[in-house]
């Protein structure tokens, strides 16, 4: 279709974008602005995502876009999802092709709602290797029923023509045709545009670290009734687990207080009445070897220095006390749910 056709439409084009905050998202958004077009940003707020921890970086970057932003929160259904994903797992627990399709049902939803008249997003082209060549866009596209409605405008020019370009909604000859893993492409595209700040430039997923698939993992094969509130408590703290129970003790003072504030009626709150030390939550059926091993891990990450330590324990009040022997760090290891260390700062080689 001619260029000049472009845009001679008498009410504004509308699309929705999904928006996640990373670097290609925010080009991506750019590119469709520059058309004229008019854009929302939709973003679904999962529990897994790595972006910024006080708050999410879509925000930050539809502020810059300086456009409106629609965000909705994973729910119950995207847990189930989780637990089994149709397309299976990458390396680790990231339902990547199911989680894509999730996401394009959410903003199909926003987008009839507000009438756009096509979804786009920052995908590029074998960037990510589940989710993100060939075949994967088409079979996203096929189950979701948006075959031909989404357009990738970083990578449009390798792809199919999509409704909107055949429609002359968007000009495809203003479309990019990056393809693959190298970022060089998308820094460079950033000078042109002038952005200075991308949060998140290589995205970022817990579901893809080993560790943390370990806990999402041991969550999901002994609790059958999942909770949202159940996966972001695995952010925080150490993580045991003997038999059906589950044991937390917090790594920092904040962490402490967070445990506190998460404790259910159901859970054992321990601490040591002289010592600084976690505050630990034991979940589960609450057994003597139950008791006895929470109260050991407590004493473990405390500053305790005797052989035998005082914990108190409880619910609402610490009013019951067990003295244990303190444990070594061979018998702790044995029950630990991934590694929960929290990372130390990588330094950068010059």
């Amino acid at each position: 279709m001619p260029q000049n056709n472009v845009h001679h439409h008498m009410t504004k084009v509308k699309a929705v974008g999904l928006l996640s905050g990373g670097l290609d998202s925010i080009l991506a958004t750019e590119m469709i602005l520059k058309q004229g077009i008019e854009v929302t940003a939709f973003n679904v707020k999962s529990p897994f995502c790595l972006c910024k921890k006080d708050g999410c970086a879509a925000i930050d970057a539809a502020k810059q876009l300086n456009i409106p932003l629609k965000m909705v929160a994973a729910g119950n259904d995207y847990i189930r999802m989780l637990r089994n994903p149709k397309h299976g797992y990458g390396k680790n627990m990231n339902p990547c092709i199911d989680c894509r399709i999730y996401l394009f049902k959410q903003a199909k939803k926003y987008a009839r709602e507000i009438g756009a008249s096509f979804l786009f997003t920052g995908e590029v082209l074998d960037e990510r290797p589940m989710s993100q060549h060939y075949p994967a866009l088409k079979l996203i596209e096929k189950e979701t029923n948006l075959e031909g409605k989404i357009l990738r405008p970083l990578s449009a020019q390798l792809l199919p023509e999509t409704d909107a370009e055949k429609k002359g909604l968007i000009d495809r000859a203003q479309l990019l045709n990056i393809q693959g893993r190298s970022r060089k492409p998308q820094l460079k595209l950033a000078q042109e545009f002038n952005l200075k700040d991308f949060p998140c430039p290589s995205g970022g997923c817990l579901l893809t670290y080993t560790e943390y698939a370990k806990k999402i993992r041991d969550l999901l094969t002994h609790k059958k009734r999942t909770t949202l509130a159940d996966i972001t408590l695995l952010r925080i703290g150490r993580h045991f687990r003997i038999g059906k129970n589950k044991i937390i003790t917090g790594r920092d003072e904040t962490e402490n207080k967070t445990l506190k504030t998460r404790q259910t009626k159901n859970e054992l709150a321990f601490e040591l009445p002289d010592i600084v030390g976690p505050i630990t939550l034991l979940q589960g059926p609450k057994t003597k070897k139950a008791i006895k091993t929470a109260a050991q891990i407590t004493a473990f990450y405390s500053d305790a220095k005797t052989s035998e330590v005082k914990v108190n324990y409880g619910q609402e009040k610490h009013d019951h006390t067990i003295i244990v022997p303190l444990p070594n760090k061979t018998e702790i290891d044995k029950l630990r749910v991934g590694n929960d260390e929290k990372p130390k700062k990588k330094t950068t080689k010059k």
